[in-house]
């Protein structure tokens, strides 16, 4: 009789989950080295082979656990937007929509940078325009909640346009910060005073 040879269904459980929590583990590792790639160097700088070198793994893990070089662009920036997104809606929670231009200012610029890369990147791309949208819908989203607005609210995509083109101007041209501030102090006034009373 030939014995019988345990297949991975057969083997316990308490086996195979060390296995899955190394596999996200080095997965996450791989992400995180292509999020700070991308910071670093933009979007050329995220390859299979420069993501194996920074996370320290061999270059078979980033083709295992990223079929391209695609999926893991898409979810470094998916990771970028989501940390951005809880990032800004903190800062307005404890200081306010006009002091949004101090938060851009102090954040790290080179990380600012990659993500309006993939942004406008994304105009080429299905898969990061998805990513792009989430971004915005965030965006305005969090700005709807501030002012007590529902998110169609012409107010609220109007601010939210006037913060987007200041924090492009800053990242990009780092205009001086009191403009910034002028400009959408002035932007929230007038949104403000146009809200029906309580």
């Amino acid at each position: 009789m030939t014995p019988h040879q345990d297949t991975p269904e057969d083997q316990p459980r308490h086996t195979q989950a060390p296995a899955q929590a190394r596999g996200r583990r080095r997965r996450a590792t791989l992400l995180a080295a292509a999020v700070d790639l991308l910071t670093e160097g933009g979007f050329a700088a995220v390859t299979h082979r420069a993501v194996a070198q920074r996370a320290d793994l061999p270059l078979s893990a980033t083709t295992y656990y990223f079929a391209s070089r695609d999926q893991l662009l898409a979810e470094a920036f998916a990771q970028l937007v989501e940390a951005e997104l809880a990032t800004t809606r903190a800062w307005i929670t404890d200081h306010g929509l006009t002091a949004l231009p101090d938060q851009v200012a102090t954040a790290d610029r080179a990380r600012q940078l990659g993500l309006w890369e993939l942004y406008v990147h994304a105009g080429r791309d299905p898969v990061l325009q998805h990513i792009a949208r989430r971004w915005t819908d965030g965006c305005v989203r969090i700005v709807a909640d501030t002012l007590h607005l529902p998110e169609t609210d012409t107010r609220v995509r109007l601010l939210y346009t006037t913060l987007t083109a200041l924090w492009l101007e800053h990242v990009v041209e780092q205009r001086p910060l009191d403009q910034a501030r002028d400009l959408l102090t002035h932007a929230v006034k007038t949104a403000e005073n146009t809200l029906p009373p309580p």
